[in-house]
């Protein structure tokens, strides 16, 4: 064959083609928008915080459940999950989910670590994403409070036990905790520089991710300057070891916003400017914020609506100063009566969601409700080891937030979805 400059360029030009054609698409941001494939971007998602659990092979899996669960989200159009990396510390503990994956200071459950490589492929497959967070300030997965027993020896409080004021008076401690922290940056040291044992592909090079997540809801729990710059502290430099780590992802706090920063707006900022943080994060609890009442939710859901509405166009007022997209990523509505059986019906959540869900395009660039449940169907109102997991983790009542396959919310969602891709 003779060569010639023609064919020597086409051949260049087809190697180059190829090779960005197998590259990864990579989620980013530009002027407040998610870009996907160069396009601006909009999804509405949910909370899957076990599906690692799922995709394992040890005490809580479930693989067979968990590729019905992803098909049905597939189906529905729901293609972003937002889930836990995994829990820290012994399992047993009262109100923690389990098994966990850190059982000690960088000791993990390699079963675990297993499940959360699989589920990450079971994601590919179907063109799903994950935004995967680290940390949690609550005691559910262990969080602030285990990285405080392992580093300075006090004893973990236990809000259902102790109370939640006393709990939110230990956990500011964290903040303040080089020790402590310095085991979360390990841990973060860890997974985020982690290779998938299954396909041999760096977690930064995997499209399965959508972004990275400091933890949920990280809290300040005091309005003291000094606890608030360490709070600052400590995120700024869980960023900046992320984003050395994997340039290639986007990365969000996980912040709930207004109502998770003291109710103090110069600290929403604070923690939103960040380097290295891509976009806001907000969370939304009627119930738990007292805009709508448990003995007449139907009743309340104007008023719970009307909340949600200022609460939505203040975030979006910062995030359009700061050039960010804005992503409720929480939220969540109790069943009618207040009830968690499986028989109540969600007419108030319905009303709710499809409010929300009518955002995603306009103040937000997407919205993950809380949270899916699935094919559940649950032992015990109190969460107790053995029992299949929900979208309510284990110090919650089983049902009560969570959506179940057979719940009309999810026509809601399906035809949220189906109207926001139009």
């Amino acid at each position: 064959m003779k060569l010639t400059l023609k064919t020597v360029l086409g051949a260049c030009l087809a190697l180059v083609i190829s090779a960005c054609s197998a590259a990864p698409s990579f989620i980013s941001t530009r002027e407040g928008q998610f870009i996907k494939n160069g396009n601006p971007y909009t999804y509405i998602g949910t909370n899957f915080w076990y599906g690692p659990i799922l995709a394992s092979e040890g005490q809580g899996g479930d693989y067979e459940r968990l590729t019905r669960e992803l098909d049905t989200l597939k189906a529905l159009g729901v293609t972003n999950l937002r889930v836990l990396v995994g829990g820290d510390g012994p399992s047993g503990v009262f109100s923690r989910v389990e098994p966990t994956l850190q059982i000690a200071p960088g000791v993990y459950n390699d079963t675990l670590l297993t499940g959360l490589d699989r589920f990450l492929v079971e994601l590919d497959k179907r063109d799903m994403q994950a935004v995967l967070f680290l940390n949690n300030s609550w005691e559910w997965s262990g969080g602030y409070g285990q990285y405080l027993e392992w580093g300075t020896g006090e004893k973990a409080l236990i809000p259902l036990v102790d109370g939640y004021w006393p709990f939110m008076q230990q956990m500011r401690k964290f903040q303040t905790s080089p020790e402590a922290q310095e085991l979360f940056f390990n841990h973060v040291r860890a997974i985020v520089g982690r290779t998938n044992s299954i396909t041999g592909k760096p977690y930064k090079e995997d499209p399965a991710i959508f972004s990275w997540q400091i933890g949920n809801e990280p809290r300040c729990f005091s309005d003291d300057k000094q606890i608030q710059d360490g709070f600052i502290g400590w995120l700024t430099e869980a960023a900046r070891i992320i984003k050395e780590l994997d340039p290639n992802h986007l990365l969000s706090t996980g912040n709930e916003g207004w109502m998770g920063s003291e109710q103090d707006w110069d600290l929403v900022r604070r923690v939103n400017t960040i380097p290295g943080v891509d976009y806001m994060t907000i969370h939304i609890w009627p119930y738990n914020w007292s805009w709508a009442s448990a003995e007449d939710l139907e009743g309340t859901i104007d008023a719970a609506i009307d909340n949600t509405a200022k609460y939505l166009a203040e975030h979006a007022t910062l995030a359009q100063e700061l050039g960010m997209p804005l992503v409720c990523e929480e939220f969540g509505f109790p069943r009618d009566g207040f009830s968690p059986a499986m028989s109540a019906t969600t007419h108030a959540r319905d009303t709710y969601y499809k409010y929300l869900f009518g955002q995603v395009g306009e103040t937000l660039q997407g919205a993950n409700f809380w949270g899916w449940s699935g094919f559940a169907v649950p032992l015990h109102e109190q969460w107790e080891s053995g029992d299949p997991y929900t979208g309510d983790p284990a110090q919650e009542a089983q049902g009560l937030n969570g959506v179940y396959v057979t719940d009309t919310t999810v026509d809601i969602i399906k035809d949220a979805i189906h109207n926001l891709n139009q």
